[in-house]
């Protein structure tokens, strides 16, 4: 359990020397120090560091503080209660490097995992990570990291992550990106046979988890995703954190 007494003396300490912090419970990180607006979730057993507190931190107890998870690289806004949520995480984390053959190989457990939490109950939730409600990349980065691959947090960041592929090219384990050209707002997990799971919202989703096909001709949300279809990528690697190192 940390208090706001021996976070703000852990950042007094020289930058080498401030620790990590490991989860206890699942956590929600939101958009700003307001906590208005679900941003992502720490799942049990995360990792995080706390950014370094301004000069007005330090002298009061904010109603949050700037942090940043370690697997993902991904910021975010603590409450101040759940501090007592964190335990100093001894050792810190250690991002593990996988050969893409050792990837290839535990894309089934990634593919089993969503499949079992689309046979729970559950709903699109904007920013979920965590069982049983998730986002699209939400819903991909838990089923990888539940077989010890960690991928970026959003939907464009994973687009960039990935090895480019063409559509005759897919494999069981290849993420599908849909969105505007821009960037992909929008990612699915390929079973085989022009299928994809997703998690998808109310506008022209599921509300939760489903499974849709590549192809115009397929029903409603099929044919909507499809028409915004940008293209697919390999997972070829783990991602490797530049803050948590």
């Amino acid at each position: 359990m940390i208090s706001f007494a021996q976070l703000q003396a852990h950042q007094s300490l020289p930058n080498a020397d401030r620790p990590q912090y490991s989860c206890r419970t699942h956590l929600n990180l939101y958009k700003s120090p307001a906590l208005e607006g679900l941003v992502t979730q720490a799942a049990a057993g995360r990792y995080l560091r706390v950014v370094p507190l301004s000069e007005a931190e330090q002298g009061t107890t904010p109603a949050a503080i700037a942090v940043c998870l370690c697997e993902d690289d991904y910021p975010g806004w603590l409450a101040i209660a759940d501090l007592e949520q964190l335990d100093i995480a001894d050792p810190p984390y250690q991002p593990v490097s996988l050969s893409e053959a050792e990837i290839r190989k535990r894309v089934q457990g990634a593919i089993a995992f969503a499949e079992a939490a689309m046979a729970r109950p559950n709903q699109y939730l904007w920013g979920g990570t965590v069982a049983p409600d998730y986002d699209c990349s939400g819903l991909v980065q838990a089923a990888f990291a539940d077989v010890g691959i960690w991928l970026p947090r959003d939907a464009y960041q994973q687009e960039g992550f990935t090895q480019a592929i063409s559509s005759s090219e897919l494999l069981p384990g290849d993420l599908v990106f849909f969105g505007p050209p821009a960037k992909a707002t929008h990612v699915g997990l390929y079973l085989g046979e022009s299928c994809y799971i997703h998690s998808s919202g109310k506008d022209q989703g599921r509300n939760g988890i489903g499974i849709d096909r590549l192809s115009e001709s397929g029903d409603r949300v099929s044919q909507a995703y499809f028409a915004q279809r940008r293209g697919a990528g390999r997972i070829v690697a783990c991602y490797q954190p530049a803050s948590c190192t």
